[in-house]
């Protein structure tokens, strides 16, 4: 009797160890699985922040300089625009420049806010007289044209129009190539870059068309 009853207790203690090592086993199994599965979402965070994040200082100058730079040369396309006189060729290349450049304006407004960033360019601007505030100053950007040059470029008529338009366009061309080499160069952003390089092969593609434009009217 003291066998059997040493048999059916010890038989009775294997079973509960058994059970409590399978819930153990089962406890910790959920516990891995679930360390596991926050720590992949726990990565994805990190990834999607980093993601999220991966601007830096070059890339927000790029877009806040690039906007008021665009608007000048929408405007200076709009003042062509307006005029009767003008050779078709500079015509049609101020029109393909507005098309290009206005969007482009939008994308950048769109990124500044997208990343906390104050665009005080944004809106409508006469950029001739426009003084700018804050952080940067309109000296900054290379090919602006200043005010007195912009007034000449409204009182011109025909050819001498067409002439100060394309010789401002290509200074201010050649000022945003400028800033776009810098953004290739120093910035981080995806799209920004991308713009960079856009800009880059437009307008250098406009200038080589503007220096000819420039030769034939002479």
């Amino acid at each position: 009797m003291n066998i059997r009853r040493y048999s059916v207790a010890a038989a009775s203690t294997a079973v509960v160890a058994a059970v409590l090592l399978l819930a153990g086993c089962s406890s910790d199994d959920s516990t891995a699985d679930g360390q596991h599965h926050g720590g992949a979402a726990s990565s994805a965070a990190t990834t999607g922040s980093a993601q999220n994040s991966q601007v830096n200082d070059a890339d927000k100058m790029f877009a806040e300089m690039m906007i008021p730079h665009h608007e000048q040369a929408v405007e200076m396309s709009d003042i062509m625009l307006a005029k009767t006189d003008i050779d078709p060729r500079v015509t049609e290349l101020a029109r393909q420049i507005k098309a290009a450049q206005g969007p482009e304006i939008e994308t950048m407004q769109g990124w500044l806010k997208e990343w906390g960033v104050s665009d005080d360019s944004a809106g409508d601007h006469d950029m001739g007289t426009h003084d700018m505030s804050g952080d940067h100053d309109m000296s900054e950007m290379d090919g602006m044209l200043s005010a007195d040059q912009m007034q000449a470029l409204k009182d011109a008529t025909g050819v001498e129009a067409s002439r100060l338009f394309l010789e401002g366009m290509i200074e201010h061309h050649e000022g945003a190539v400028d800033m776009a080499n810098d953004e290739l160069k120093d910035g981080v952003n995806p799209d920004a870059k991308a713009l960079a390089q856009q800009v880059i092969t437009t307008q250098n593609a406009e200038i080589e068309t503007m220096r000819g434009l420039l030769t034939s009217l002479q």
